[in-house]
């Protein structure tokens, strides 16, 4: 990675509101879609990458997060939290940002807010999961779960899978008409419902996306019928899912990094040492995906540092392109690296000087 010597000291910054203006300016489907790109290309040559389970720091609150990965020339991490309560407060249940650098140098070459692109990446991710595991001609997608994920997920599914029909429900009716508002006009047959029953009825994708930090049953085995993919992202730190046990048992099931997932995801329920699948293998060619129609098969979506990557190396080759960012004075470059001090000196102003 080439770096201009006139500049180490700037990092270019992608702040919240240069990340709608670059959404807008792109279109979120087709932002959508070349994350996805992204994802699966990284996926491919998944094997490249450091892989270690998040690093996490819990509280009775929530959780806040560190997700790094490298692929040997580039460095990125993502700090995400997570705190169901915070919407009681007005605040957000997800904030994150994130950065990628050279791994050669160590210089810092993307910083970035990513709460955004974080909804932009699970969305995408989950897409690609289902364009490998949903049985072909899915046209209906149940969103259980109609918060700050829903709007994403519905178009990632739109854009990818080429979804017709979304049924939404959620224990807070606000939050259904809230999501139903968002996606009118986008292309989307869009249905309201009064139960998660309801909202599965039709249905050949269901996505469970809610927050609270508990062991939930969203879905309960009587629920899924033969052929059904879920896409189950909100269970996503321990003590946390959405799927009753028995469903489990009846799917093939497929997450990302195995030893992270089985801390975090809903095969925490299940012991150790249950066969899953990694979806690389699935992307690769590697491992069989659905066996036939009538197979369940469930996505274990926990997010993996990995996608965090993709989307940072995705928003590194277009932010310039629509000019939303800004350079930091982020780097000390002495004219002198080993005189750091005498740098600070001489920033002095002249009454400092004269003290």
């Amino acid at each position: 990675m080439k770096f201009d010597p006139n500049s180490l000291n700037i990092v270019p910054f992608v702040s919240v509101d240069h990340m709608m203006k670059i959404v807008l300016q792109i279109g979120v489907e087709n932002m959508l879609k070349g994350i996805a790109g992204y994802v699966e290309d990284d996926f491919k040559r998944w094997e490249l990458f450091d892989k270690t389970p998040r690093v996490p720091s819990h509280s009775e609150k929530g959780v806040i997060e560190l997700m790094p990965t490298s692929d040997g020339e580039v460095y990125g991490f993502k700090y995400v939290n997570g705190h169901p309560a915070n919407t009681k407060e007005g605040l957000q249940t997800v904030t994150a940002f994130g950065m990628l650098a050279d791994v050669e140098t160590g210089y810092p070459v993307l910083l970035s807010e990513m709460t955004i692109l974080t909804a932009l990446r699970t969305a995408a991710t989950s897409a690609v999961a289902a364009k490998h595991l949903a049985a072909k001609g899915a046209k209906t997608m149940a969103m259980i779960g109609n918060g700050a994920q829903s709007e994403f997920q519905a178009l990632a599914f739109k854009t990818i899978l080429g979804i017709e029909e979304v049924r939404l429900f959620d224990i807070d009716p606000a939050a259904t008409e809230k999501c139903a508002r968002n996606l009118a006009g986008r292309g989307l047959k869009v249905v309201s419902c009064t139960s998660s029953q309801e909202a599965l009825e039709g249905a050949h994708i269901v996505t469970t996306c809610t927050a609270d930090k508990q062991y939930a049953t969203i879905l309960t085995d009587n629920m899924v019928g033969a052929g059904l993919h879920i896409n189950a992202i909100g269970g996503d730190c321990p003590g946390k899912t959405e799927l009753h046990k028995d469903i489990l048992l009846r799917s093939g099931i497929f997450v990302e990094y195995t030893p992270q997932t089985r801390i975090e995801g809903e095969i925490q329920q299940l012991d150790d040492d249950y066969p899953v699948t990694e979806l690389w293998e699935v992307i690769t060619g590697k491992a069989q995906g659905r066996k036939d129609d009538g197979q369940i098969t469930l996505f274990d979506g926990v997010g993996f540092a990995v996608e965090d990557f993709s989307a940072l190396r995705y928003l590194r080759d277009h932010y310039k392109a629509t000019g939303f960012y800004e350079d930091l004075d982020m780097i000390a470059d002495p004219d002198d690296p080993r005189d750091l001090f005498g740098m600070v000196q001489r920033a002095k102003t002249p009454e400092q000087a004269a003290s």
